[in-house]
C-alpha cells in the first residue's frame, strides 16, 4: 500500500495566488518559444546580426561629426534593438499565434485575469530580452571601457517604460495581424519608428534639428533617451550632466513617455482580439 506524496502548501491570498498563475502562464510559454525555430531565430540571431551592422553605421556617421562617441552609441542602441526585436516582435507573433489556437479564449475561462494571461505570455519575451540585453550591456561596456552609469535609477524607469510600451504595442499590434507568418509585415511600421525614429540606427543628434524634434514626440523615443540619460548624462542635445543633473534632462521624456505608455494601453485594452475574427 502506497500513500500520496506530500504536496507543498498552496500558497494564501491574492498576490501568491497571481505569482503562481504568472509562473505557470510563462513556463507554458517557454516551453512553446523553445520548440518553435522561426521564433527563436527572430529572437536570438537576428538581432545579433543587426547589432553586427550598427558598427559600420555609426562608424560612418562618426566620419560626418567627429565629436559622435561611436562606443557608447554602440551599446546603447544594441541593447535597444536587442529589446524591440525579442520583446515587441516575439511578443506580437506570441499573442497572434495563442488567439489562433483558442489558448487567450481558453484562458479567460479560468481563474486568470486578463492582465495575468497578458503579462504571463509576455515573460518568457522579457526574461530572453532582458538577460540579452544585459549581456550585451554589461559585457559591451567592460569590453569599451565606458563610464559607469551617472543615475542607475533613472535607467531603471526607462528600461520599464520601455518594456511596458513594448507590451502594450504588441497587444495592440496582434490586433491587426491576422496570423503568425504576417507579423512581419504588420509590426514593420512600429520596428522602423523604434530602430529609425528613436535614435537606434541613426542618432538623434546627427538628424537635422526639426526632424529630431518630431522622432522625440514618438512613441518609444522617450523611454529609450531615459536609458540615454540615466546611463551616459546626456541625451546628445546638451553636455553630460550627474546625477543631479540627468532628473532636469530627463524630465521632457518622463512626461512624454508617460503620455504615450497612457495611449498605449489604452488603445491595447480597446482593440486587444482575444480570438479569431470569423
Amino acid at each position: 500500500m502506497t500513500t500520496a506524496a506530500p504536496t507543498a502548501p498552496a500558497a494564501t491570498g491574492p498576490q501568491g495566488t497571481t505569482a503562481r498563475r504568472l509562473l505557470a502562464l510563462g513556463r507554458a510559454e517557454a516551453v512553446l518559444l523553445l520548440r518553435n525555430r522561426t521564433a527563436l531565430f527572430t529572437a536570438l540571431l537576428l538581432p545579433l546580426f543587426l547589432v553586427f551592422t550598427l558598427k559600420g553605421t555609426l562608424s560612418q556617421q562618426a566620419e560626418s561629426h567627429p565629436g559622435l562617441d561611436v562606443d557608447s552609441l554602440l551599446v546603447y542602441s544594441s541593447v535597444g534593438m536587442m529589446l524591440a526585436f525579442v520583446v515587441y516582435y516575439n511578443l506580437t507573433a506570441a499573442y497572434v499565434a495563442r488567439r489562433g489556437e483558442l489558448v487567450l479564449k481558453r484562458l479567460r475561462t479560468g481563474e486568470a485575469r486578463d492582465i495575468e494571461i497578458m503579462l504571463g505570455t509576455a515573460v518568457p519575451s522579457l526574461a530572453l530580452g532582458l538577460l540579452m540585453a544585459a549581456v550585451i550591456g554589461i559585457g559591451g561596456s567592460v569590453g569599451l571601457h565606458l563610464a559607469v552609469p551617472v543615475n542607475p535609477l533613472l535607467m531603471l524607469v526607462g528600461l520599464v517604460l520601455v518594456l511596458a510600451t513594448m507590451i502594450a504595442l504588441a497587444a495592440l499590434s496582434s490586433a491587426f495581424t491576422r496570423t503568425v507568418e504576417s507579423a512581419g509585415i504588420t509590426t514593420l511600421p512600429v520596428m522602423l519608428i523604434i530602430q529609425l525614429g528613436s535614435g537606434l540606427f541613426i542618432p538623434l543628434e546627427v538628424m537635422p534639428s526639426q526632424l529630431a524634434d518630431v522622432c522625440r514626440l514618438l512613441p518609444t523615443t522617450p523611454a529609450f533617451q531615459l536609458i540615454r540619460v540615466g546611463w551616459f548624462g546626456t541625451d546628445g542635445s546638451a553636455a553630460a550632466t550627474g546625477f543631479a543633473g540627468s532628473w532636469g534632462a530627463a524630465g521632457p521624456h518622463l512626461v512624454t513617455g508617460a503620455v504615450w505608455l497612457g495611449l498605449t494601453v489604452w488603445a491595447a485594452v480597446r482593440y486587444f482580439r482575444w480570438e479569431p475574427r470569423r
